[in-house]
C-alpha cells in the first residue's frame, strides 16, 4: 500500500495530485462562467461579436470538459 501511495508524491514528498485538481477545478469553473456570460449577452453585444442565437446557445450546452486542446493541461 505504501508503494501506491508513493506514486502520488513528488521527489520532495509534496502530492503532485492536488495542484493539477485545482487547475481542473478552476479551469472548469472559468469555462462554466464564461458560457454563463456569453448566454446573458444583450443581443446588440451578440450582434457585435458576430455570433447567431444558435450559435451561442450550442456554446453555453457544451458540457464543462468540453474545451479547446490549448486550455488543457
Amino acid at each position: 500500500m505504501a508503494h501506491i501511495a508513493s506514486r502520488a508524491l513528488s521527489p520532495a514528498g509534496r502530492s503532485t495530485v492536488g495542484p493539477a485538481l485545482f487547475n481542473r477545478i478552476a479551469t472548469a469553473f472559468a469555462v462554466w462562467r464564461q458560457r454563463r456570460s456569453l448566454a446573458s449577452l444583450p443581443d446588440h453585444l451578440r450582434q457585435d461579436v458576430g455570433l447567431t442565437d444558435a450559435d451561442i446557445d450550442r456554446e453555453a450546452r457544451r458540457r464543462l470538459w468540453d474545451v479547446p486542446d490549448h486550455w488543457r493541461f
